[in-house]
């Protein structure tokens, strides 16, 4: 998997912000979509409290990496398929993290299976489908795409 082109689209879809904000859902972040955790020095400050362009990139990096082990964990035969699949499904792991992304039991039947268009309706059937809409029907397409490859 490309890492730069998913960090490209992370960044677009996630937005940069040196500072700790409020997301969609009221949670504490900050960065490139970083959710603040009780690990983190952030932790405790408030809202609008800034952060180092050095410390966004430091744990953009990181959170990288949790990503794409989390996607190896969920799915053992990642490095196996479509490149397209895999960037959609780190998308969705670093958007979701691995305790809700796994939960999306039928789409990763679908994808297990190769059956794309079955695997998108069901990241349509989703209370995250719903939560990003602009992002989760850019996501959708990208593997109903795929049924033509």
């Amino acid at each position: 998997m490309n890492i730069d082109q998913l960090r490209q689209e992370l960044a677009a879809d996630e937005g940069c912000r040196y500072e700790i904000y409020l997301d969609h859902l009221g949670l504490e972040t900050f960065g490139i979509g970083h959710l603040v955790t009780k690990d983190d020095p952030e932790y405790g400050k408030p809202v609008g409290t800034p952060v180092s362009e050095e410390r966004v990139q430091l744990v953009f990096r990181r959170d990288i990496a949790v990503t794409t082990e989390d996607c190896h964990r969920l799915y053992p035969d990642f490095d196996k398929l479509p490149e397209e699949a895999q960037l959609v499904i780190a998308n969705m792991m670093f958007n979701l993290g691995y305790p809700r992304l796994s939960k999306f039991v039928g789409m990763k039947a679908g994808i297990d299976a190769r059956e794309w268009d079955a695997a998108a309706e069901e990241m349509i059937e989703s209370k995250w489908f719903d939560q990003v809409p602009n992002r989760a029907k850019r996501l959708v397409a990208r593997i109903r795409s795929l049924k033509d490859a």
